[in-house]
Protein backbone atom coordinates (compact mmCIF):
# COMPACT_ATOMS: atom_id res chain seq x y z
CA UNK A 1 0.00 0.00 0.00
CA UNK A 2 2.75 2.25 0.85
CA UNK A 3 4.05 2.32 -2.82
CA UNK A 4 0.92 2.88 -4.28
CA UNK A 5 0.35 6.15 -1.92
CA UNK A 6 3.68 7.18 -2.69
CA UNK A 7 2.57 6.95 -6.40
CA UNK A 8 -0.81 8.45 -5.76
CA UNK A 9 1.29 10.89 -4.56
CA UNK A 10 3.88 11.70 -6.67
CA UNK A 11 1.25 12.23 -9.36
CA UNK A 12 -0.50 14.61 -7.78
CA UNK A 13 2.24 16.34 -7.14
CA UNK A 14 3.14 16.71 -10.26
CA UNK A 15 0.29 17.96 -12.08
CA UNK A 16 -0.76 20.17 -9.33
CA UNK A 17 3.23 21.88 -9.28
CA UNK A 18 2.84 22.55 -13.47
CA UNK A 19 -0.69 23.73 -13.36
CA UNK A 20 -0.06 25.92 -10.33
CA UNK A 21 2.46 28.09 -12.23
CA UNK A 22 0.19 27.96 -15.27
CA UNK A 23 -3.09 29.44 -13.29
CA UNK A 24 -0.92 32.17 -11.38
CA UNK A 25 0.58 33.35 -14.84
CA UNK A 26 -3.06 33.62 -16.70
CA UNK A 27 -4.63 35.00 -13.35
CA UNK A 28 -1.87 37.72 -13.01
CA UNK A 29 -2.65 38.27 -17.12
CA UNK A 30 -6.41 38.55 -17.22
CA UNK A 31 -7.24 39.98 -13.47
CA UNK A 32 -9.16 36.89 -13.07
CA UNK A 33 -10.43 36.37 -9.59
CA UNK A 34 -11.46 32.70 -10.13
CA UNK A 35 -8.23 31.80 -11.97
CA UNK A 36 -6.70 33.28 -8.59
CA UNK A 37 -8.56 30.80 -6.58
CA UNK A 38 -7.61 28.33 -8.96
CA UNK A 39 -3.76 28.89 -8.70
CA UNK A 40 -4.27 29.27 -4.53
CA UNK A 41 -5.91 26.01 -4.75
CA UNK A 42 -3.08 23.98 -6.71
CA UNK A 43 -0.37 25.69 -4.86
CA UNK A 44 -1.97 24.12 -1.40
CA UNK A 45 -2.78 21.32 -3.09
CA UNK A 46 1.17 20.85 -3.71
CA UNK A 47 1.96 21.79 -0.19
CA UNK A 48 -0.36 19.38 1.18
CA UNK A 49 1.24 16.18 -1.38
CA UNK A 50 4.80 17.17 0.42
CA UNK A 51 2.95 16.91 3.87
CA UNK A 52 2.04 13.49 3.26
CA UNK A 53 5.05 12.12 1.99
CA UNK A 54 6.47 13.61 5.25
CA UNK A 55 3.59 11.32 6.83
CA UNK A 56 4.47 8.56 4.94
CA UNK A 57 8.22 8.93 5.70
CA UNK A 58 8.19 9.43 9.44
CA UNK A 59 5.24 6.45 9.59
CA UNK A 60 7.89 4.30 8.60
CA UNK A 61 10.44 5.27 11.96
CA UNK A 62 10.12 1.91 14.26
CA UNK A 63 9.41 1.67 17.69
CA UNK A 64 11.81 3.41 20.61
CA UNK A 65 11.10 3.70 24.18
CA UNK A 66 9.12 6.95 23.91
CA UNK A 67 6.64 5.06 21.48
CA UNK A 68 6.68 1.83 21.64
CA UNK A 69 4.53 0.79 19.60
CA UNK A 70 5.81 3.05 16.23
CA UNK A 71 4.88 6.17 14.28
CA UNK A 72 2.74 4.66 12.28
CA UNK A 73 -0.50 7.14 13.46
CA UNK A 74 2.06 9.80 11.79
CA UNK A 75 0.25 9.53 8.39
CA UNK A 76 -3.39 10.01 10.39
CA UNK A 77 -1.75 13.32 11.86
CA UNK A 78 -0.45 14.80 8.53
CA UNK A 79 -3.30 13.53 6.58
CA UNK A 80 -5.96 15.54 9.32
CA UNK A 81 -3.42 18.50 8.70
CA UNK A 82 -3.91 18.54 4.95
CA UNK A 83 -7.73 19.04 6.14
CA UNK A 84 -7.08 21.87 7.64
CA UNK A 85 -4.61 23.51 5.30
CA UNK A 86 -7.39 23.22 2.37
CA UNK A 87 -10.12 24.75 4.97
CA UNK A 88 -8.03 27.63 6.35
CA UNK A 89 -6.21 28.90 2.70
CA UNK A 90 -7.59 26.95 -0.12
CA UNK A 91 -11.11 27.86 0.60
CA UNK A 92 -10.67 30.69 3.32
CA UNK A 93 -8.71 32.74 0.70
CA UNK A 94 -10.87 31.89 -2.48
CA UNK A 95 -14.50 33.20 -0.64
CA UNK A 96 -12.17 36.41 0.48
CA UNK A 97 -11.05 36.85 -3.00
CA UNK A 98 -14.60 36.34 -4.49
CA UNK A 99 -16.11 38.85 -2.10
CA UNK A 100 -13.28 41.10 -2.70
CA UNK A 101 -14.04 41.03 -6.72
CA UNK A 102 -18.03 41.27 -6.64
CA UNK A 103 -17.15 44.23 -4.78
CA UNK A 104 -14.96 45.26 -6.63
CA UNK A 105 -16.07 43.74 -10.15
CA UNK A 106 -13.54 44.76 -13.67
CA UNK A 107 -14.12 43.11 -16.86
CA UNK A 108 -11.18 40.56 -17.21
CA UNK A 109 -8.79 40.66 -20.21
CA UNK A 110 -7.13 38.10 -22.31
CA UNK A 111 -9.21 35.25 -21.31
CA UNK A 112 -8.03 33.40 -23.72
CA UNK A 113 -5.28 32.62 -21.41
CA UNK A 114 -7.95 31.39 -18.95
CA UNK A 115 -9.43 28.83 -21.22
CA UNK A 116 -5.85 27.49 -22.53
CA UNK A 117 -4.70 27.35 -18.69
CA UNK A 118 -7.89 25.55 -17.33
CA UNK A 119 -7.80 23.06 -20.35
CA UNK A 120 -4.51 22.21 -19.35
CA UNK A 121 -5.40 22.13 -15.87
CA UNK A 122 -8.42 19.46 -16.72
CA UNK A 123 -5.65 17.19 -18.31
CA UNK A 124 -3.53 17.08 -15.97
CA UNK A 125 -5.96 17.39 -12.77
CA UNK A 126 -7.67 14.15 -15.13
CA UNK A 127 -4.72 12.47 -15.33
CA UNK A 128 -3.69 12.53 -11.63
CA UNK A 129 -6.94 11.85 -10.71
CA UNK A 130 -6.99 8.86 -12.71
CA UNK A 131 -3.81 7.59 -11.60
CA UNK A 132 -5.33 8.23 -7.74
CA UNK A 133 -8.65 6.12 -8.87
CA UNK A 134 -6.80 3.28 -10.26
CA UNK A 135 -4.85 2.62 -7.22
CA UNK A 136 -7.70 3.11 -4.81
CA UNK A 137 -10.09 0.88 -7.10
CA UNK A 138 -7.23 -1.57 -6.46
CA UNK A 139 -7.87 -1.85 -2.58
CA UNK A 140 -12.07 -0.99 -3.16
CA UNK A 141 -13.15 -4.10 -5.10
CA UNK A 142 -16.83 -3.76 -5.75
CA UNK A 143 -17.01 -1.42 -2.70
CA UNK A 144 -18.78 2.59 -3.82
CA UNK A 145 -15.95 5.03 -3.64
CA UNK A 146 -17.90 6.95 -0.37
CA UNK A 147 -17.96 3.98 1.52
CA UNK A 148 -14.69 2.41 0.48
CA UNK A 149 -13.44 5.76 1.92
CA UNK A 150 -15.13 5.59 5.26
CA UNK A 151 -13.99 1.73 5.75
CA UNK A 152 -10.62 3.12 4.18
CA UNK A 153 -7.18 2.61 6.47
CA UNK A 154 -4.66 4.89 4.36
CA UNK A 155 -6.02 8.25 4.42
CA UNK A 156 -3.04 9.19 1.69
CA UNK A 157 -5.24 7.61 -1.57
CA UNK A 158 -8.22 9.03 -0.58
CA UNK A 159 -7.23 12.49 0.12
CA UNK A 160 -5.49 12.60 -2.92
CA UNK A 161 -8.66 11.17 -4.89
CA UNK A 162 -10.69 13.80 -3.08
CA UNK A 163 -8.67 16.27 -3.88
CA UNK A 164 -8.11 15.72 -7.16
CA UNK A 165 -12.34 15.62 -7.64
CA UNK A 166 -12.17 18.89 -6.07
CA UNK A 167 -9.86 20.02 -8.26
CA UNK A 168 -11.47 19.04 -11.71
CA UNK A 169 -14.78 20.45 -10.29
CA UNK A 170 -13.75 23.51 -9.57
CA UNK A 171 -11.79 24.20 -12.94
CA UNK A 172 -14.74 23.65 -14.55
CA UNK A 173 -16.50 26.57 -12.11
CA UNK A 174 -14.25 28.71 -12.99
CA UNK A 175 -14.20 28.12 -16.40
CA UNK A 176 -18.06 28.82 -16.39
CA UNK A 177 -18.06 32.04 -14.12
CA UNK A 178 -15.21 33.30 -16.62
CA UNK A 179 -17.15 32.47 -19.75
CA UNK A 180 -20.72 33.59 -17.85
CA UNK A 181 -19.00 36.59 -16.81
CA UNK A 182 -18.38 37.87 -20.53
CA UNK A 183 -21.36 36.24 -22.34
CA UNK A 184 -23.57 38.37 -20.00
CA UNK A 185 -21.12 41.13 -19.49
CA UNK A 186 -21.78 40.47 -15.25
CA UNK A 187 -17.82 40.83 -13.90
CA UNK A 188 -19.26 39.81 -10.74
CA UNK A 189 -19.93 36.12 -11.85
CA UNK A 190 -15.76 35.41 -11.53
CA UNK A 191 -16.11 36.44 -8.30
CA UNK A 192 -18.87 34.25 -7.72
CA UNK A 193 -17.46 31.31 -9.35
CA UNK A 194 -14.31 31.76 -6.91
CA UNK A 195 -16.35 31.57 -3.96
CA UNK A 196 -18.30 28.77 -4.79
CA UNK A 197 -14.66 27.07 -5.23
CA UNK A 198 -14.12 28.21 -2.03
CA UNK A 199 -17.11 26.01 -0.87
CA UNK A 200 -16.18 23.22 -2.71
CA UNK A 201 -12.91 23.11 -0.83
CA UNK A 202 -14.84 23.86 2.55
CA UNK A 203 -16.49 20.49 1.96
CA UNK A 204 -13.42 18.61 0.86
CA UNK A 205 -11.89 19.73 4.11
CA UNK A 206 -14.85 18.85 6.50
CA UNK A 207 -15.23 15.98 4.95
CA UNK A 208 -11.51 14.61 5.23
CA UNK A 209 -11.42 15.78 8.38
CA UNK A 210 -13.97 14.02 9.83
CA UNK A 211 -12.21 10.65 8.07
CA UNK A 212 -8.83 11.72 9.36
CA UNK A 213 -10.27 12.31 13.00
CA UNK A 214 -11.78 8.74 13.67
CA UNK A 215 -8.46 7.45 12.11
CA UNK A 216 -6.39 9.78 14.82
CA UNK A 217 -8.58 8.46 17.69
CA UNK A 218 -8.26 5.25 17.13
CA UNK A 219 -10.22 2.53 14.44
CA UNK A 220 -10.89 -0.90 14.92
CA UNK A 221 -10.04 -3.51 11.63
CA UNK A 222 -12.80 -3.84 9.53
CA UNK A 223 -15.52 -6.51 10.43
CA UNK A 224 -14.37 -8.85 8.04
CA UNK A 225 -10.92 -9.14 9.92
CA UNK A 226 -12.84 -9.23 13.21
CA UNK A 227 -14.61 -12.23 12.42
CA UNK A 228 -11.80 -14.06 10.75
CA UNK A 229 -9.95 -13.29 14.21
CA UNK A 230 -12.57 -14.69 16.33
CA UNK A 231 -13.17 -17.74 13.81
CA UNK A 232 -8.94 -18.68 14.33
CA UNK A 233 -9.62 -18.31 18.26
CA UNK A 234 -12.28 -20.31 18.53
CA UNK A 235 -10.74 -22.97 16.85
CA UNK A 236 -7.81 -23.21 19.00
CA UNK A 237 -7.05 -25.95 21.08
CA UNK A 238 -8.49 -26.21 24.60
CA UNK A 239 -10.55 -22.27 23.99
CA UNK A 240 -13.55 -22.46 26.06
CA UNK A 241 -15.00 -18.94 25.13
CA UNK A 242 -13.69 -15.74 23.85
CA UNK A 243 -14.23 -12.92 25.71
CA UNK A 244 -13.37 -10.15 23.97
CA UNK A 245 -11.15 -9.25 21.03
CA UNK A 246 -10.30 -5.26 20.72
CA UNK A 247 -8.49 -4.18 17.64
CA UNK A 248 -6.96 -0.62 16.26
CA UNK A 249 -4.57 0.51 13.50
CA UNK A 250 -1.65 1.89 14.16
CA UNK A 251 -1.37 2.94 10.53
CA UNK A 252 -2.57 1.74 7.74
CA UNK A 253 -0.67 -1.38 7.70
CA UNK A 254 -0.21 -1.68 11.53
CA UNK A 255 -2.90 -3.50 13.50
CA UNK A 256 -2.83 -3.96 16.94
CA UNK A 257 -4.76 -7.09 18.76
CA UNK A 258 -5.93 -8.08 22.25
CA UNK A 259 -8.02 -10.40 23.36
CA UNK A 260 -9.41 -12.32 26.70
CA UNK A 261 -10.05 -15.46 26.03
CA UNK A 262 -11.11 -18.78 28.59
CA UNK A 263 -9.26 -21.89 28.53
CA UNK A 264 -10.70 -25.67 29.46
CA UNK A 265 -10.83 -26.17 33.43
CA UNK A 266 -7.80 -28.37 33.73
CA UNK A 267 -5.89 -27.87 30.89
CA UNK A 268 -2.40 -27.86 31.11
CA UNK A 269 -0.07 -25.07 31.32
CA UNK A 270 2.11 -26.59 28.17
CA UNK A 271 -0.45 -27.14 26.33
CA UNK A 272 -2.32 -23.46 27.14
CA UNK A 273 1.01 -22.34 25.87
CA UNK A 274 1.71 -24.25 22.97
CA UNK A 275 -2.13 -22.75 21.87
CA UNK A 276 -1.28 -19.30 22.25
CA UNK A 277 1.86 -19.94 20.16
CA UNK A 278 -0.09 -21.52 17.49
CA UNK A 279 -3.22 -19.19 17.68
CA UNK A 280 -0.55 -16.42 17.18
CA UNK A 281 1.47 -17.82 14.42
CA UNK A 282 -1.96 -18.68 12.78
CA UNK A 283 -3.60 -15.09 12.93
CA UNK A 284 -0.12 -13.63 12.03
CA UNK A 285 -0.22 -16.05 8.61
CA UNK A 286 -3.82 -14.72 7.29
CA UNK A 287 -3.15 -11.03 8.60
CA UNK A 288 0.13 -10.07 8.00
CA UNK A 289 -1.01 -6.39 9.55
CA UNK A 290 -1.31 -7.68 12.51
CA UNK A 291 2.09 -6.76 13.69
CA UNK A 292 1.44 -7.15 17.75
CA UNK A 293 -1.25 -9.26 19.42
CA UNK A 294 -1.46 -9.55 23.05
CA UNK A 295 -3.54 -12.56 24.51
CA UNK A 296 -4.99 -12.92 28.00
CA UNK A 297 -6.34 -15.93 30.07
CA UNK A 298 -9.03 -15.13 32.25
CA UNK A 299 -12.22 -17.01 32.63
CA UNK A 300 -15.65 -15.94 31.25
CA UNK A 301 -16.77 -14.76 34.91
CA UNK A 302 -13.56 -12.96 36.11
CA UNK A 303 -13.87 -11.07 32.24
CA UNK A 304 -17.36 -10.23 33.26
CA UNK A 305 -16.63 -9.08 36.66
CA UNK A 306 -14.15 -7.13 35.31
CA UNK A 307 -16.34 -5.50 32.56
CA UNK A 308 -18.54 -4.36 35.28
CA UNK A 309 -16.29 -2.79 37.90
CA UNK A 310 -14.75 -0.89 34.83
Amino acid sequence: MASGSKKVIYAALLGNALIAVSKFTAATVTGSSAMLSEGVHSLVDTGNQGLMLLGLKRAQKGPDQKHPFGYGMEIYFWSFMVAILIFALGAGISIYEGFHAIQDPHPLNNVVWNYSILGLGIVFEGWAWSVAYREFKKVIGDQSIWSAIQRSKDPTIFTVLLEDTAALTGLVVAMLGIYLSQALNIPELDGVASILIGCILALVAILLSIECKGLLIGEAATKETRQSLEEIVRSGDGILAVNEILTMHLGPTDILVTMSVDFQDGLTTERAEQTISDLEKEIKSKHPFVKRLFIEVQSVKGHLESATIN
